[in-house]
Parts: structure tokens; sequence; C-alpha cells
């Protein structure tokens, strides 16, 4: 679905990427990882050509690309969720709503009342209303309580899965990548990593992409918690 050859990025001449190579399969999900200002988010500003790079992205034949960013500050909008989503799509919202993990209840809700998992479920829902088949989430639990950011992560799963959605994700939780993503890309400017999530249970590559101990402590506490 997706091939990127020796991708680079800057700004004001300073490199905030620089030649990274990686492919991603159809139907797979590829979690991108690494420290606050590794060039994650740069990365999908490139994906979607709204920065300039140098390199090569190629994109499969028919690609139709949804995306959520980080920061969609949309409940403080007076108006339902019908309403939302009408604005991108004129159509029947059952099917998506139930990919999204909601009932058709949620309909009539205004954004403003909704809890934080409900209004990135309607985000997803957002997302996939007009059938594209590639999504990509920048830090799709940024703005969850901790009892919903599972949920999300395998509402993504489901899609992938029943719907043949290629999915690029952006996360700093090691856990829910490692469980709910098939290859993972670790960025600190330069790629430092890509392969099968499960590897990111080892201590050292978790160094190695970090630089610190901090990250190593929230992933053990994780998985005591779990």
């Amino acid at each position: 679905m997706l091939r990127v050859s020796d991708l680079s990025v800057s700004s004001d001449r300073y490199p905030v990427i620089e030649s990274v190579s990686f492919e991603v399969k159809r139907a797979t999900t590829l979690a991108i990882v690494g420290p606050n200002g590794a060039g994650k988010t740069t990365l999908f500003r490139a994906l979607l050509n709204l920065v300039p790079y140098s390199g090569k992205i190629e994109w499969g034949s028919k690609v139709r690309i949804g995306y959520v960013p980080q920061n969609l500050f949309v409940a403080d909008i007076p108006i339902s969720v019908r309403e939302f989503l009408t604005f991108k799509c004129k159509t029947d919202f059952k099917d998506c709503l139930a990919s999204a993990g909601l009932e058709t209840e949620v309909l009539e809700k205004p954004l403003s009342v909704l809890s934080g998992g409900e209004m990135q479920r309607v985000l997803v829902g957002w997302a996939i209303v007009d059938k594209p088949n590639v999504l990509l989430f920048d830090e799709p639990t940024a703005n969850v309580d901790i009892g919903s950011e599972e949920l999300i992560y395998e509402t993504l799963n489901r899609i992938e899965k029943e719907l043949g959605m290629t999915i690029l994700l952006i996360s700093h939780n090691i856990y829910v990548v490692r469980t709910y993503t098939d290859n993972v890309l670790a960025l600190n400017k330069n790629l430092i990593y890509y392969g099968e999530s499960r590897n990111l249970s080892d201590p050292n590559l978790l160094m190695k992409i970090y630089g610190s101990e901090t990250i190593l402590t929230e992933h053990r506490h994780q998985q005591r918690s779990r």
C-alpha cells in the first residue's frame, strides 16, 4: 500500500527527518513511535503532501486516505454528532458508527456532552464514513482517559481486520503498540528501528529508541497493572 524511500524533511534548513525508508503492506497496522520532537507528525504531513520533502513516497493504486490529527477540538462546537458527520458525507451513518463501536443513539447527542473515549470513537467513525482504504491517526488516544485507551485500539484493530483497511498511527503506549499493531517504525529524526511490533518487549531496543529509563519504567508499570 505504501513505499517510502530515502525520505527527508527540513524546517528552516534544520533536518527534522533524515533518510527514512519503509514499506506498509495492505490491511496491516503500522505504529510510529519515538520521543517528542522525533519527527512523527512531520512524517504524517509528508505522507499527506502537506510539507516539502525529498525522497520518494509511493502510495498504492486507488488509495483513499482518512486522517485524524492529534488536536481536533470539535467538542466546543454546538452541534450534534449527526450534524458533525454530515459535514463530511451525507449518508447512512449506521455502518461507520457500528465499526467504531457506537450505537446510533449517539447521533442525537451534542458533541459537548461526549466523553473523551466517545468523542474519539466518533472521530474514528468520521474518518471512515466516506470509505477510505487507509487511515492515519496522530495519537488516537491523546485525549482519552486510561480506561478508554485500550478500547480505542481494539476498535482500530477490528476495523483493520473487518474492513481490510491499512492503518498508520502514532502512539506513545508501548504496550498497546506491541499488542494491537503488526509492525512498528521507531523514529528519532533518523530511522531507529523498523520491524515487528512484538520486538518492543526488548528493553535494549526501547533504550535505543528513547534513550531514557523513563519509558522503561512506564512500560513495566503498564505490564504490572494489566
